[in-house]
């Protein structure tokens, strides 16, 4: 059994042509996307997070909305930049969504990816100093966000507040019971896969590597989950962790499917440079029923992990993404064992 998921990046555009032309098209659809995957048998509604761009942007709102209207499917991110977040704010709203989703938050956090603007971090008052680490930085707010939403106590209470206080140092309040546990790192490379089993969060890889060392893209990614497994053992963490990895999948079932996704049936592997180092992008998986099967079966890094999120392309609008939700469901998890 696997866990299925969608990922949306959350785009918006004028166009004609775009199903989502605003930003309020685009938060509504995507609440009515995470109904809609319910519906079908999906079992999460996941949401990218991009700054300085015309995609989604605050991710709490949405999770909370979303999670108010559906009842069983989990609900996450992938990823939030934490060079971005103030972690002790995060994790109020972090608490509160999950509370109304009914701790059903799945929160993918990370360092991020390249941005739309340079350092735009400093805009939003966040600034790693001279011979600072962006990175550094971004896992420094993950600490403090990590700690707090576990409950940790560490403000001094006034002599003379407003309302009563429990006796001690007081926390972040509203907490939101097994959140910790729910919480993901998105890795770029195996050795961040590495540290993120050593701070006890779930794994969280997509469509890139930020490495290559020449083998195909579903075999360097299951040789990070393998080293992520065996650092979690290693560190002795009581708990059973999760692995999600991101694919690009088109089931092409009628003439529709076709038209779109076609000519992705010849897609493979690129590599490239990212922050100027070098990439392995992995490839998109299109094609009809039996052929998806026959090549899906083939990929290590699926057949690892026990979550996967369905990248989709939003702007096609709600309904053809409930029907490309419901294809994989329905014809091609059943052939793969995934149901």
């Amino acid at each position: 059994m696997k866990k299925i998921g969608f990922l949306s990046f959350g785009h918006w555009n004028p166009s004609p042509h775009s199903q989502a032309r605003t930003a309020s098209d685009v938060l509504l659809q995507s609440i009515d996307l995470a109904v809609a995957a319910e519906e079908v048998g999906a079992d999460g509604a996941y949401f990218r997070v991009h700054h300085f761009a015309r995609q989604l942007a605050s991710p709490f709102p949405l999770l909370a909305a979303a999670g108010a209207k559906t009842s069983r499917i989990e609900l996450g991110t992938g990823v939030i930049d934490m060079r971005y977040e103030n972690p002790l704010y995060m994790a109020e709203d972090a608490g509160a969504a999950d509370l109304i989703a009914g701790g059903r938050l799945q929160l993918g956090i990370s360092r991020g990816s390249p941005e739309q603007v340079n350092e735009g971090y400093k805009y939003f008052g966040y600034d790693p100093g001279e011979g600072n680490d962006h990175a550094d930085m971004a896992r420094e707010h993950a600490r403090v966000f990590l700690e707090v939403i576990d409950g940790q106590r560490f403000a001094e209470p006034s002599p003379r507040p407003m309302f009563p206080n429990p006796p001690g140092l007081l926390g972040i309040e509203p907490q939101s019971p097994g959140l910790r546990d729910r919480i993901w790192w998105g890795a770029g490379t195996r050795k961040t896969a590495v540290w993120t089993a050593e701070q006890g969060m779930n794994l969280m890889s997509s469509t890139l590597l930020t490495e290559d060392t020449g083998v195909p893209f579903h075999q360097l990614q299951a040789e990070q989950i393998q080293m992520f497994r065996s650092a979690w053992k290693e560190a002795g963490h009581e708990r059973q962790p999760r692995v999600s990895v991101s694919r690009s999948i088109f089931p092409i079932v009628n003439s529709t499917d076709r038209a779109y996704f076609g000519a992705e049936s010849r897609s493979a592997d690129q590599v490239g440079f990212i922050d100027g180092g070098t990439a392995r992008f992995g490839k998109t998986y299109a094609g009809e029923v039996d052929q998806l099967v026959k090549e899906l079966a083939g990929d290590e890094a699926i057949a690892a992990a026990d979550t996967l999120l369905l990248t989709i392309p939003n702007q096609l609008g709600v309904d053809y993404n409930a029907h490309l939700l419901d294809s994989i469901v329905r014809y091609v998890a059943p052939e793969l064992g995934w149901r």
